[in-house]
């Protein structure tokens, strides 16, 4: 079965796409990783996004115009890698979070906006989207639901291993054997991109290849004060997103030092602050190994920060276990895909916090009739992915 998976991460700078033949093959799932790409935002629908994301107010046109726009763009994503890769069976579209409710260390509601018909149309195919809220209704996160991939990837390695993924939140997977849990650290690249964006630092609105924060002195009052964040103490299984990771809250804690940070001195320390947070969590799992997807595994600020507060630990790219770092998400929503299509739940309790695995997603069908493949009754025991 050829799936399409799509996503636009808490970055917010575009849609990464990445197609994947499956083929079962008694208790392993094949998956041969066939074309990937990333298509930017325009830079109009971009700046729109981020100014209607919380804790700015948005409108209800607002929010009705940009799934609009948003479902478009991930339409047109959709046709250019069907042209490219050829025709596929399904389509499987995160679309772009916008609000992801949480109270009381409680998942009550989520919001991704793109909306799915617009894919359909525009390419004949079924598209499985919302795939998140069915976890929550059950008790979960709807996060990090990566961890699905992650367990079928990892679970043979000796001792145990943990998957990072430095998007714009940095969450783990920690697997041994049959043993897994996952949450979200805390911020990635969302601090760094906010002020990078703000400040007008880099017109890509990121800091590429750790140029920025290597040109800084990391401001230890400045980091104490965000390393003093509540979340951080919280138990797993929890989740964020920049409702509190935002601008404001790096302005917020600005005003606590008292003192300017120059722009360089800051986003050192915000890269200081992903460094510091992961790292500790890193330990307090206890695994040999930390396998990183995701754009913060390209900023070598970042990395190399990691092995030295890791010494004890094998920190390599995802992309030695067939998943591209770049592409591990959009591959992940692809095999999520798969499992709906097959009757079989994309969620693993330790994952995310819910009482059950639950089978995910809406369906909106394509141009001919729903035709789904025969039910499997047991979700496959591992996942090997090639090109």
């Amino acid at each position: 079965m050829k799936v399409l998976g799509m996503i636009s991460g808490t970055s917010h700078d575009g849609i990464d796409v990445a197609v994947v033949d499956f083929e079962l093959v008694g208790s392993v799932l094949e998956g041969r990783v066939g074309h990937t790409a990333s298509t930017p935002y325009p830079d109009e629908l971009r700046a729109r996004l981020i100014a209607a994301l919380p804790p700015a107010p948005a409108t209800l046109a607002e929010v009705c115009e940009l799934d609009t726009l948003i479902g478009q763009s991930f339409a047109g994503a959709a046709a250019a890698a069907i042209a490219a890769g050829g025709p596929v069976d399904l389509i499987v579209s995160h679309g772009q979070t916008v609000y992801h409710w949480v109270e009381g260390a409680h998942a009550l509601g989520t919001l991704q906006i793109g909306q799915p018909a617009w894919i359909a149309e525009r390419t004949g195919a079924p598209v499985l989207s919302d795939v998140r809220i069915r976890d929550i209704t059950a008790g979960g996160h709807g996060a990090p639901l990566v961890s699905v991939l992650d367990g079928l990837l990892l679970g043979g390695r000796a001792g145990g291993a943990a998957a990072l993924n430095l998007g714009g939140i940095a969450n783990m997977t920690v697997v041994r054997g049959d043993e897994l849990y996952a949450y979200d650290i805390g911020p990635a690249n969302a601090l760094i991109d906010a002020v990078v964006t703000s400040r007008a630092l880099d017109p890509r609105g990121f800091d590429g290849g750790g140029r920025i924060a290597a040109a800084g002195r990391v401001h230890e009052r400045l980091l104490e004060v965000l390393l003093d964040e509540p979340y951080y103490g919280l138990p797993a299984p929890k989740s964020t997103g920049k409702e509190l990771f935002h601008l404001g809250y790096v302005e917020a804690a600005q005003a606590k030092v008292g003192t300017p940070v120059g722009d360089a001195d800051l986003v050192a320390t915000l890269t200081e602050l992903t460094v510091r947070t992961v790292a500790r969590d890193v330990r307090a799992a206890g695994t040999g190994a930390l396998v990183v997807s995701g754009g913060g595994c390209r900023n070598p600020v970042i990395m190399d920060g990691l092995r030295a507060a890791l010494p004890e630990v094998e920190v390599a790219p995802s992309d030695e276990l067939g998943a591209p770092a770049d592409d591990k998400e959009a591959i992940a929503f692809a095999l999520i895909g798969w499992l709906t299509a097959h009757g079989l739940p994309g969620t693993v309790p330790g994952g995310t916090g819910a009482a059950g695995s639950r089978i995910l997603g809406t369906l909106t069908p394509g141009a001919g009739p729903l035709v789904l493949p025969s039910p499997v009754a047991e979700r496959p025991r591992s996942l090997v992915l090639g090109r």
